[in-house]
């Protein structure tokens, strides 16, 4: 009687489905922590830092939430204060003109709307962003694309992965300031100094 399958051939694909999945992740660098970080802003702001790719949330008592993140590749980059003008878990994608008519040169055809899901380059949540009550178009969202985290790969947006979008969704409230840093990174050194890892809150903080 032929035997059955050797019991680690049973666990084999799982193993590297886990593996793939586990490839698809920045690098460990932009992986969320609790970091030190000396600032004068308020608890609940978000300082993002296109340079670095790092983004804040300021907690603090010299603490804050740091997340990795993708941001504008060249010419898309830029700068200000603005502010979470609304909010959306699993939001519909509507590509603004612009973006379609540059694609459509390129021989992309986007669609003028895409329900949110999984397969949505917005990812499981958004946080658009305002400026004296009008919006910017971009956004701070979620992605399908965790490998581009780290990188300037976006047209001007924040990309997030999924896991931390939906971390920095539950505790950043509408009305949250937004500082974004540019990508030369030109006054950074003045806004925010990060000290680096913050043990005791990275054991105790959640």
């Amino acid at each position: 009687m032929p035997r059955g399958p050797a019991p680690q051939a049973q666990t084999a694909l799982p193993v590297v489905l886990a593996q793939a999945t586990q490839s698809k992740k920045p690098k460990p660098e932009f992986w969320r922590k609790k970091v030190r970080l000396q600032t004068s802003e308020k608890p609940g702001t978000i300082i993002i830092d296109t340079n670095t790719k790092y983004l804040y949330y300021v907690e603090g008592n010299n603490r804050a939430t740091r997340y990795g993140v993708g941001v504008g590749r060249d010419g898309f980059g830029w700068s200000g204060t603005v502010q979470v003008g609304r909010k959306a878990e699993w939001p519909d994608w509507r590509p603004p003109a612009s973006m379609i008519a540059r694609e459509r040169a390129k021989g992309r055809i986007l669609p003028a709307h895409m329900k949110g899901g999984p397969n949505n380059p917005l990812g499981a949540r958004a946080l658009y962003l305002y400026k004296g009550g009008r919006d910017t178009i971009f956004r701070i969202h979620g992605t399908n694309q965790p490998w581009t985290i780290g990188q300037n790969m976006s047209s001007g947006c924040i990309r997030m992965m999924n896991e931390d979008v939906q971390h920095l969704y539950s505790r950043a409230g509408v009305g949250s300031k937004v500082i974004v840093i540019g990508p030369n990174g030109k006054g950074a050194e003045r806004l925010y100094s990060d000290r680096g890892m913050d043990l005791f809150g990275s054991l105790f903080g959640g």
